[in-house]
């Protein structure tokens, strides 16, 4: 994970000694050699972790603790003291510094302390961006098709590869459940699924949250902000309706795919990352791209692996294994006792020609339970316009 290291020292030796050991180590790393030049970077948010010294020429490196307590989301702090200052370094961790390093500095004890500072920032992201995402439940797409069956077997080989994978289907289809089935099926199983629905958010904004931004790049970007590539390093970034993104956001996407670099937003260094990217569309990209309106050249380099969702009304045949699913899963989570569905119900639900697809067989099936206070779903947990269809 990419994280910036703020160097807070006196010493300009020690600090650029420092500096170019967390560099090669993969970290960005900034100086300040007083407790105002840290200030100053703080207020740009500037720092994901904190490198303190004691004692600096305007004052204790202790009195940023309190200023640093106040910050959300807290930077850890890793205090650097002199030789025989152990009542201060025990005095800074109840203040909330996470490690303390004695001088002279051993390197590999100062990389270590980095790293696990390091791990501490990156799941900070991951439960701020969950906090501001609407996730799923993590489910398989279940399917006895032999065009479902098929998906699956090429969606297993495409997690295995890690390569682009571009999955098409009309609205609730799944595609997001797909993706997230990908993810678990692969060597990136424990790393992060990072989401973002493009076409939910305005073209103003969608640079800023893909690529982050640093402070001042624009009016009201008070503070450094990573973006959801940065944050997906390692992991997997899902593009929904990438088809709404306009061909200048295209092309930033594109040369993330070749050469999976990127600059923040009124940056001006290269970002290295690891990401693997699912895209998805209910749109006809081809057809996009013979208007001008979609790259090609984006479009084949998404598609190393083309999935398509077929309509829940093309599959009726799985729609008794993914009610069954749906139950099970509802009945969890709001505590229901509902086992199973009647077979007119069923066949009610096999009746409907499900304009919504997936999507809407769940909410279906969550009302039902909502009403059911039987065993069973029967026809009258339905909602009327499916009641009536059965015979």
């Amino acid at each position: 994970m990419t994280a910036t290291v703020l160097i807070v020292d006196d010493e300009e030796t020690a600090r650029n000694f420092i500096s170019e050991a967390l560099s090669d180590a993969g970290y960005e790393a900034i100086e300040a050699g007083t407790l105002k030049e840290a200030n100053k970077a703080i207020d740009k948010g500037i720092g994901d972790i904190i490198l303190l010294d004691v004692m600096l020429p305007d004052g204790s490196g202790l009195s940023l603790l309190d200023r640093l307590a106040l910050e959300n989301p807290r930077p850890p702090v890793i205090l650097i003291t002199a030789f025989g200052e152990v009542d201060t370094a025990v005095d800074a961790m109840k203040k909330g510094a996470l490690d303390f390093l004695q001088k002279p500095l051993d390197l590999d004890r100062l990389l270590q302390a980095i790293e696990r500072s390091s791990e501490v920032v990156g799941l900070r992201r991951e439960l701020d961006l969950l906090r501001r995402t609407s996730i799923l439940e993590t489910e398989m797409v279940i399917g006895d098709t032999p065009s479902m069956k098929q998906i699956m077997h090429e969606a297993e080989r495409a997690a295995q590869a890690a390569v682009s994978v571009l999955i098409t289907g009309e609205t609730g289809t799944g595609k997001e459940v797909l993706a997230r089935s990908i993810h678990s099926f692969g060597p990136r199983a424990d790393t992060p699924f990072i989401p973002i629905n493009c076409a939910a958010l305005p073209d103003t904004m969608i640079e800023s949250e893909l690529f982050g931004h640093e402070a001042g790049a624009f009016t009201g970007a008070q503070k450094k902000k990573p973006g959801l590539i940065e944050i997906a390093d390692g992991g997997i970034l899902f593009l929904d309706e990438i088809s709404s993104t306009k061909q200048e956001m295209q092309a930033k996407l594109l040369r993330v795919l070749d050469e999976q670099k990127f600059r923040r937003v009124g940056g001006v260094k290269e970002i290295a990352v690891d990401v693997q990217i699912i895209a998805a569309s209910n749109r006809n990209l081809p057809a996009m791209i013979e208007e001008g309106t979609f790259r090609e050249d984006l479009y084949y380099r998404l598609k190393v692996v083309d999935l398509h969702l077929p309509p829940l009304r093309d599959r009726i045949v799985d729609l008794p294994a993914l009610t069954g699913n749906f139950i099970r899963q509802i009945n969890l989570r709001v505590g229901g006792i509902v086992e199973g569905i009647t077979p007119r119900a069923l066949d009610a639900l096999k009746a409907h020609s499900w304009p919504g697809n997936i999507r809407e067989l769940r909410h279906v099936i969550e009302r039902a339970i909502l009403f059911c206070d039987e065993e069973n779903i029967d026809l009258a947990h339905l909602p009327p316009d499916i009641r009536d269809l059965a015979s």
